[in-house]
């Protein structure tokens, strides 16, 4: 049980910067600095954690284990979002504030 615990809050804390990324991205427009590799690889471990999870289920009974799946389909969500987003704003210029 302490290994799901765990884990969550680990998906918890990843998942709570994403949206803040959004959030900038659209605000701004701008989207330098970020990486699609790096996100796209993101992407990637979290479709991993999704589908071990689904290959390995927890026990019925095992309360917060059978949530954990979700906390990793909606930081692939979130950061596919974050990717799109990267690919509609990477030509943008900065805009300079006076």
């Amino acid at each position: 049980m302490s290994a799901y615990l765990f884990e969550s809050i680990m998906l918890i804390c990843f998942g709570t910067s994403w949206p803040m990324s959004i959030a900038k991205a659209l605000r701004t427009r701008f989207v330098r600095g970020k990486s699609p590799l790096f996100m796209s690889l993101v992407i990637i471990g979290y479709a991993s954690g999704v589908t071990h999870k689904i290959l390995n289920p927890p026990p019925p009974d095992s309360g917060l284990a059978n949530y954990v799946i979700w906390l990793y389909a909606f930081n692939f969500v979130v950061v596919s979002i974050d990717l799109m987003l990267y690919f509609i704003f990477r030509n943008n210029p900065e805009k300079i504030e006076s």
